[in-house]
Order: C-alpha cells, then sequence, then structure tokens
C-alpha cells in the first residue's frame, strides 16, 4: 500500500504510526514545553500558568479542533483564561511550529479555524473524507521520503511536514 500505515491511539490519547520513524533517522525532537519556553525567552515573553495549561489543552485533544473548544476545555479546569489569551497563546504556538492551522472538514466543520497540535516525534498526516468530514490520520515512509527529496533539491533539510489529502470514496 505504497508504505502508508494507518495510525492507531496510545494510551496517552495521542496517535502514533503501525510502525518506522516518520522523522527519519537522527533527527531528535525536543519536548513542546521546552520548544515553547525557548520560542517565549527570544521574544521576551514569559512562560505563564495560562500558556502552560494551554499547551496541555492542545496536546490532549489528539485531533483538529477549533479554539472555542480548546476554550471551554480550559473553563471546567481551576484557572480562568481569557478568549484573548487562548487566542494569542495558540498564534504563538503556531509560529513556534507546535501548532499547525488547519482547514476545516468541508461538511460540518464550519467556518472557525481549525488546529492541530505538531509533535515532531509523533508525525503524521491526514485524509479527510469529502462526505463525512472525517479527518483519518496515517503515516507514510513515501511521503517521508519526498519531503527528504524536495527540501534536499532546494538546500534544507526536512525536519517536519503537514500533508492533507481531501478524498472520497470510490
Amino acid at each position: 500500500m505504497f508504505g502508508m500505515e494507518p495510525m492507531s491511539h496510545n494510551a496517552s490519547g495521542g496517535q502514533s504510526p503501525g510502525g518506522g520513524d516518520a522523522l527519519g533517522a537522527g533527527v531528535a525532537a525536543a519536548a513542546p514545553e521546552q520548544i515553547f519556553r525557548g520560542f517565549l525567552r527570544a521574544r521576551r515573553l514569559k512562560f505563564t500558568v495560562e500558556r502552560s495549561a494551554i499547551l496541555r489543552g492542545v496536546q490532549r485533544f489528539g485531533r483538529p479542533f477549533e479554539a472555542e473548544e480548546l476554550l471551554l476545555e480550559l473553563r471546567e479546569g481551576a484557572l480562568r483564561i481569557s478568549k484573548a489569551t487562548v487566542y494569542r497563546t495558540l498564534k504563538h504556538l503556531r509560529d513556534a511550529g507546535l501548532l499547525a492551522q488547519v482547514p476545516p472538514p468541508p461538511y460540518g466543520g464550519g467556518k472557525q479555524a481549525h488546529y492541530d497540535f505538531v509533535n515532531l516525534a509523533d508525525a503524521h498526516d491526514h485524509l479527510v473524507d469529502l462526505e463525512t468530514g472525517k479527518m483519518i490520520p496515517f503515516s507514510s515512509e513515501l511521503v517521508v521520503k519526498l519531503r527528504e527529496e524536495i527540501a534536499r533539491k532546494m538546500g534544507f533539510v526536512a525536519v517536519a511536514h503537514r500533508f492533507q489529502i481531501i478524498a472520497r470514496r470510490e
């Protein structure tokens, strides 16, 4: 099947490929908190309790989500986090490479932006079912090899990617 493997959910709620290293040999991913702290420090911003809670909330989703969904989940906890703080932090997480803004599902997905946590140690792509809007995660060594070849030809070293196929059943 061209090196593609469907994703399975692991005990922590995240997803892991059926096998293989999606990042390629020799690429070690830093912990998301370390990446985010470094990103904020470089911009002279603080890693606050609220930003920490938002990062943890984003990591728990395990699927694309809307900012409002995250806000509702966070407000169920003890912290009172403003909508503005959530949106600003989502932008910082996106700029830090820890969050991808993905298109909403074609049907029933609304017009709000959708986000997906980017875990470099657990890279995966999505196939979107046009009829249901369901996002089906998968892993493909073919996609990884293609991204590495394209980056190399352009003078870069690929460390991650985002890839989404929109399809309908035959």
